[in-house]
Order: C-alpha cells, then sequence, then structure tokens
C-alpha cells in the first residue's frame, strides 16, 4: 500500500472525512481555533440577489452567483454599490469562522501594495439573528485558481513558469522578511487573474514566527505538506516548508497536473532545462539543504549558477576528498588508491571536503550530466563560502600513483636508517 493512500485512510478515520473533492481536502490536525469561539449557529446559505451590507464603507455587495463553498463558507461573485475605484465584479467571501478571517484581513492589510497578492477591498461582520457572517470582498480571479486553469490549458513552457512563480515569490518573500509563514501554498490558492497573472490569496492559516525555528506545525493541508511534517517526524513549520510547497507548484504547472505531488527521484522526467531541475530537486528534496526561505529560492530561478572547472593540486595527503561518476576503475580500487596516498575518503562531499574527483557523468542523473546529488551539493556548498576543487580522473590516479611512491619511499628509508647509539 502506499504512503499516500495509507495517510489518507488515516486523515479519514480522525476526522471522518469521505473523500471529497481537492478543492476540498481535510486539513491536517487542526486549523486554529477561533479567538472568541465559535458562532452559536452556523448561519443559512444566503440566497442569489441578497445584498450584504458594510459597515465598514458603506457599500451593498449583491451577491450574482454562488461560485464555491466548503467548509470555510461561500464565495460568492457579486456586485458592489456604488462602485467607486472597485471593479465592476468582486468576490465576497463569507465565513463562519472568525479567526481565518481576522487572518486573511491582517495579511491582506500587510501586502497591499503586492501586485502578486489577491486584492481585498473591504471587511467586514454581519450579524443574523445568533449566528454571524465574517465577510470580505475581494478581487475576482476570472480564470479560477491554479488547478481548474492548469485542468484546462494543461501544461506551461518553462519561461512562463520562471516568470509567474519569481513573481509570486515576490509576495512570499514580504512575508518572510517579516517573519511570517503560509503554510498552504497549494493550486486551490494561488489563483489565475486578468492576463493570466498568478496571485497569492488565502491566508486563512497564515502566522508569524517568533524566531527562525518555526511555529507549531498544527495547521495544514497534509497532501500537499512536507513527508516529514505530515508523518509527524518534525513539528515546526518553518520557511524552507513553504519554499517546498512552491517547489511543488513549479512541478504542476510545468506537468499540468495537480492530482499527485511531484517525487524529488522524479525530477528528471519533467519537461524543462536542467537547471529548473535542479532547482525543484533542492526544494523538494532533504530538508536541511533545502533553499531557507523565498529570497533564495528567486536568486536561484534568475541566476543560473556557473559550470564547474576542473582544478589541479599538487599531493592528495591530507586531503578530504570524494568521489562522484563512473571511474574507469572499480571504485573500492579507487578507495585503497586514495587511502594509500594518504587522503581520507567521505562517501560524500560535507563542510569539511578538500576535493571531489568527478568521473564520467551519468546520463541518469536528477538533473543532466552536471545534476548529480553530489555536484548539487558542492555547488550549495560553494554558495556559503565552502572551497572545493574538482579534479578529473586522469590527475586523481596520476597523484594516487606518485603520492603512493613517495609514501612507500619514505617508508623505506626510515626503516633503512639504524638509531644512533652512545659511547
Amino acid at each position: 500500500m502506499s504512503k499516500t493512500r495509507t495517510l489518507k485512510r488515516a486523515i479519514r478515520k480522525l476526522t471522518g472525512a469521505s473523500g471529497k473533492t481537492a478543492r476540498h481536502e481535510t486539513r491536517g490536525l487542526q486549523r486554529p481555533g477561533t479567538i472568541l469561539g465559535r458562532s452559536s449557529a452556523k448561519p443559512p446559505i444566503l440566497p442569489v440577489r441578497t445584498a450584504v451590507y458594510s459597515s465598514e464603507t458603506g457599500r451593498a455587495y449583491q451577491l450574482d452567483r454562488l461560485i464555491g463553498k466548503g467548509g470555510f463558507g461561500e464565495i460568492y461573485l457579486a456586485t458592489p454599490s456604488p462602485r467607486g475605484p472597485l471593479p465592476p465584479q468582486v468576490c465576497v467571501k463569507i465565513s463562519h469562522q472568525m479567526t481565518g478571517w481576522l487572518r486573511e484581513a491582517y495579511f491582506a492589510q500587510l501586502l497591499f501594495r503586492e501586485a502578486r497578492a489577491l486584492s481585498v477591498f473591504d471587511r467586514f461582520v454581519q450579524v443574523d439573528g445568533p449566528s454571524t457572517r465574517y465577510c470580505l470582498a475581494m478581487e475576482y480571479a476570472e480564470h479560477g485558481d491554479l488547478a481548474a486553469w492548469l485542468a484546462a490549458k494543461g501544461g506551461q513552457p518553462e519561461r512562463f513558469v520562471r516568470q509567474e512563480i519569481a513573481a509570486i515569490l515576490e509576495t512570499l518573500d514580504t512575508l518572510h522578511r517579516g517573519q511570517a509563514l503560509h503554510r498552504d501554498l497549494t493550486p486551490f490558492n494561488v489563483f489565475v487573474c486578468e492576463h493570466e497573472r498568478l496571485k497569492l490569496g488565502d491566508f486563512g492559516i497564515a502566522t508569524h514566527q517568533r524566531s527562525r525555528l518555526g511555529v507549531t506545525a498544527d495547521a495544514f493541508n497534509p497532501l500537499r505538506a512536507p513527508t516529514e511534517i505530515a508523518w509527524g517526524r518534525v513539528r515546526k513549520w518553518q520557511q524552507r516548508d513553504d519554499v517546498y510547497q512552491v517547489g511543488q507548484l513549479i512541478a504542476m504547472l510545468l506537468r499540468g497536473d495537480v492530482k499527485s505531488p511531484m517525487r524529488s527521484r522524479d525530477v528528471r522526467r519533467l519537461p524543462c532545462s536542467d537547471h529548473l531541475k535542479e532547482v525543484i530537486h533542492r526544494c523538494l528534496g532533504a530538508r536541511a539543504k533545502r533553499y531557507e526561505a523565498a529570497k533564495d529560492l528567486i536568486a536561484a530561478l534568475r541566476h543560473r549558477p556557473k559550470q564547474f572547472a576542473t582544478g589541479r593540486i599538487r599531493s592528495l595527503a591530507g586531503r578530504r576528498l570524494s568521489f562522484t561518476g563512473f571511474l574507469r576503475r572499480p571504485r573500492r580500487d579507487a578507495i585503497a588508491a586514495a587511502k594509500r596516498a594518504g587522503a581520507i575518503v567521505q562517501s560524500g562531499p560535507g563542510p569539511s571536503t578538500d576535493v571531489l574527483v568527478r568521473g564520467r557523468p551519468n546520463a541518469l542523473q536528477v538533473a543532466g550530466k552536471a545534476g548529480g546529488l553530489k555536484l548539487m551539493e558542492i555547488r550549495r556548498l560553494a554558495a556559503k563560502g565552502h572551497r572545493i576543487i574538482i579534479i578529473g580522473e586522469a590527475q586523481f590516479w596520476k597523484l594516487a600513483r606518485l603520492t603512493g611512491r613517495a609514501r612507500q619511499k619514505t617508508g623505506r628509508t626510515r626503516r633503512g636508517k639504524s638509531p644512533h647509539r652512545r659511547g
């Protein structure tokens, strides 16, 4: 049984969910409780042509059409009156819980200057007897959410993907610089607006972190969260976990499919350049090696890494080295030769590595001939200031022979010397 199927069954057992459409996927663990408690009665769905009134701006919003509903409440296409500076049609989102409404209203105000954040024009409360409706008047995304748009359009070219993801990352970067986390970057919370521009929305579980250690992972979509969080192995959501979700969005845009998450080992099959595959793999791969925040992912998308140049060293003695690629001779022979030459052999490159011996590249690597896991790790370490010299296999064997002979000669000389005797 696959991990995904097992996780889905566990979620249904815990929450009583009955396998709804992807748009209404169950959120994991729990959604944060309302600050002042829930309404004593859930208000009935308002009929079309009803008007809701904002005491904040004095506008009325005529509800023209119900376009979505779920556990959060309902969304209507509405006409504002008087219109003023607002567009002719807006969305009115009516929630039944205060916490999500407060978060969305707060983060909308925080991001109101961001071109790629879905605009919120008005926020107000409507009391109806024992029940309360928490309302937001928002920008209407004419093409719907990203999931619906991709279902109609299919996969997108790399140039469009890079451009649009970098644009919404600017909004996420504003959140991260303000020590905030989105936690719900799914294809159902990215919207396709006028001119097919992507915008970020739904900040219902966004929150601030008190330190860079992150916040307790008490609210998330388990089918869209990093595996280590979904399975409870990690209990803190960090900025790098937002980055993981953006990596999934990039893969979905390229594939035109949002039904199944992308696994890091399958990145090599994506229809894009080796550089973009490397970026996606780092987003989805080992948690400690992901981009730490949105700004790092923006830089990676905009600037291709420099190609590695082969360097030269004089000796292997005392060097900490690792091997990558196919060697002409068995790897165990190379390891033995390196040890005889006085080198310290490491299974993979790390902060203490001095030298990487590069053999013939594997065409089936994650990101092409220059995109093996060890080469990607070298690039990550180089960005942090670690200097690692790459040498070819021919230079390695030459150094192994020379250094090995020198060490043997030195050993024989030492053994041949007799100890001095005092008379």
